[in-house]
């Protein structure tokens, strides 16, 4: 198979340019001008006029199975982030049984195996999410478990996490946070300001984000541990991660395309928060900056009934590239190399695996885009098994085309998912 006459973007590599892609067995074996057909009934893909990504990377999904099912499953999980243009995607570890031990990660790879695209999961850092006793992190990793986390429920014991990341450190692991002091908290999903005064809710104050992120911060300086700062909706929590940075830690800041997206939103009931229109520019020119590594979903389905009784987050498989791309180039912020690089390159270095480029020997794992095309996102053409998207009924720029994983088509507009 050949891909012929796609603009070819690749970050690694500094690839910009027109080009076609030769694919053998489930690889990218050359990439040139004009590549001829090797035989008559070579198979030719016509990109001209879309461009060619290296598949997209979520690091941050929540595809609810097992345990909650009536809201999203593996199957309608992965159909929505092939549509979005994803390849590979992380499942967070909050489910019901919550993923704390070998059997169950060795469960949910046995449950993935022929799933379109590759769902990778975390392991939870502590046995059922609690806040006294570490899983067995070096068993869990060894098992699969790509990182440790506790988002969902956010971990107040310093003494416990201080030994986590003495342990990740040794092991080579992540450990990935949901920045959030419940303590400060007294209502989840709601910024707190002057107007949730007024309407008497205090909601969640910038500095239930930004305390623990301080705290992780300095311990990853002390530790030398590899952590990964979750869904960063605050300026102060990014410049606590570019102090980090700057100390030498190994820390990776992700920031999700509706907190880039929105502000001033109190009726958007999301965790963290939607904050204030400063902290959204903040968040921006961290972007732009190269302080912040990673956009992710935080893909979070939940029912009608449920949102309507105030679940916090929102499903943002589908949107993900479109809104991140009108948010960021369009607007002229970042360049297209650079939001791939946040979408794909920079997701895969996180988690140590061998993606997110579009070169010789690696996956052909890719996705076409057309970045002219203008769409209306409609709540009938939504892939995911919930509907709780913050962009219905609303006109995107950006389309996604075809996604291939290991050089088969597994995602086509016209035809769907297949």
């Amino acid at each position: 198979m050949i891909i012929k006459g796609g603009r070819v973007i690749d970050p690694l590599a500094k690839r910009d340019e027109v080009l076609d892609i030769k694919i053998e067995d489930g690889k990218i074996v050359e990439i040139a001008k004009d590549i001829e057909a090797s035989s008559g009934n070579e198979e030719i893909i016509d990109a001209r006029g879309k461009i060619v990504v290296p598949g997209l990377i979520d690091v941050h999904v929540h595809f609810r199975d097992p345990g909650q099912t009536h809201k999203e499953d593996l199957v309608t999980g992965s159909q929505a982030a092939i549509a979005g243009g994803f390849t590979s995607v992380v499942q967070m570890a909050n489910t019901s049984p919550k993923i704390d031990s070998k059997e169950k990660i060795i469960e949910h790879y046995k449950r993935a195996r022929d799933l379109p695209l590759k769902v990778f999961t975390v392991s939870a850092l502590t046995r059922n999410f609690g806040d006294l006793e570490l899983v067995d992190m070096e068993e869990n990793f060894k098992r699969g478990a790509l990182a440790f986390t506790d988002d969902g429920i956010p971990n107040r014991n310093s003494k416990l996490i201080l030994e986590a990341m003495n342990r990740a450190k040794e092991l080579g692991a992540i450990i990935s946070f949901h920045e959030e002091d419940p303590e400060l908290i007294e209502q989840n999903g709601i910024n707190h300001s002057e107007v949730s005064d007024k309407l008497g809710i205090y909601g969640s104050p910038k500095i239930a984000e930004t305390s623990f992120i301080a705290r992780d911060v300095a311990m990853a300086i002390y530790t030398g541990a590899k952590i990964s700062i979750q869904h960063i909706s605050t300026g102060l929590g990014v410049d606590l991660v570019k102090f980090g940075k700057e100390m030498g830690a190994n820390i990776y800041a992700e920031v999700t395309p509706h907190h880039i997206y929105f502000s001033n939103r109190k009726e958007l009931k999301v965790n963290p928060p939607i904050r204030k229109e400063k902290d959204r520019l903040a968040l921006l020119d961290m972007i732009e900056k190269g302080y912040v590594d990673c956009i992710a979903t935080d893909h979070a389905p939940h029912s009608k009934e449920e949102k309507e009784n105030g679940k916090p987050g929102f499903i943002g498989l589908e949107t993900a590239f479109s809104t991140s791309y009108m948010t960021l180039v369009k607007a002229g912020i970042i360049s297209l190399n650079d939001l791939i690089r946040l979408m794909s390159t920079n997701p895969s270095k996180l988690l140590e695996i061998k993606k997110g480029k579009i070169k010789e020997g690696y996956m052909a794992d890719f996705t076409l885009i057309d970045l002219d095309k203008i769409y209306e996102y409609k709540e009938e053409d939504i892939l995911s098994k919930s509907k709780n998207s913050l962009f219905i009924n609303q006109k995107l720029q950006g389309q996604i085309v075809r996604v291939y994983k290991k050089g088969i088509l597994k995602y086509d507009l016209n035809g769907k998912t297949l």
